[in-house]
């Protein structure tokens, strides 16, 4: 149950986010999650990949290139899909960093159940 609740909203992050960001536009929250979802795919297949490849620039860097993986993924995604369209590298970029400041909202309001 707790792993639906996480894709629903991370779902709202971005269709909360491509409202916030000019240049970003998703049609519906149902897309929104469908694109949620791939976006957390590709993280967790070319990113794991790429973020391995890539580890001492990353560490060097403090995790900026990670930054850049995950806004790369984004941008992915737009490819693959036509209802998620971003206007390029860096509207990914603050849809990334908006998408990460709702997800951190909606833990702290949710807090930590044991």
């Amino acid at each position: 149950m707790k792993f639906i609740i996480e894709i629903l909203l991370t779902g709202l992050a971005f269709f909360i986010g491509a409202k916030l960001v000019p240049g970003v536009s998703i049609d519906g929250y149902g897309n929104a999650i469908i694109a949620s979802i791939l976006i957390a795919l590709a993280n967790a297949t070319i990113g794991f990949i790429l973020r391995l490849l890539t580890f001492p620039i990353n560490f060097l860097t403090l995790g900026l290139v990670s930054f850049i993986i995950t806004v790369l993924m984004i941008l992915l995604v737009d490819n693959m899909m036509t209802s998620f369209n971003t206007s390029g590298f860096i509207a990914a970029a603050f849809l990334a960093i908006v998408v990460a400041l709702i997800k951190a909202v909606f833990s702290a309001v949710a807090g930590e159940k044991d």
